[in-house]
């Protein structure tokens, strides 16, 4: 679910559909969102899992100021997803633990 009309904030401009594809699952976007909120508009809700207990973590602040929302984005780990915008053909996974660097 996307906020299309806003009681306050000014109209919300239209935007180019592309396709992010998040743990080899083909999902619908808008070029420049946030990744975090195009998970979340597809009911995807954890984005990582705790290296020492395993457990999950999501969307959080929505600053860039904790790691909640890190994931692996075209194979480069900790990637906070509440401020990096989407861009079609984005590759995203979601990280266990630290997350692991991948030569390109």
């Amino acid at each position: 679910m996307r906020i299309v009309k806003h009681p306050i904030l000014p109209e919300i401009p239209v935007r180019k559909k592309v396709f992010i594809f998040v743990d080899g699952r083909k999902i619908e976007a808008y070029e420049g969102e946030p990744i975090a909120a195009a998970l979340w508009a597809a009911g995807i809700k954890k984005f990582r899992y705790t290296r020492k207990e395993g457990q999950p973590r999501g969307y959080f602040c929505g600053l860039g100021r904790c790691t909640d929302c890190v994931m692996t984005v075209d194979g480069v780990a900790n990637v906070r997803t509440c401020i990096t915008p989407v861009r079609d053909g984005m590759v995203i996974e979601t990280q266990q633990g630290l997350g692991q660097w991948r030569k390109k």
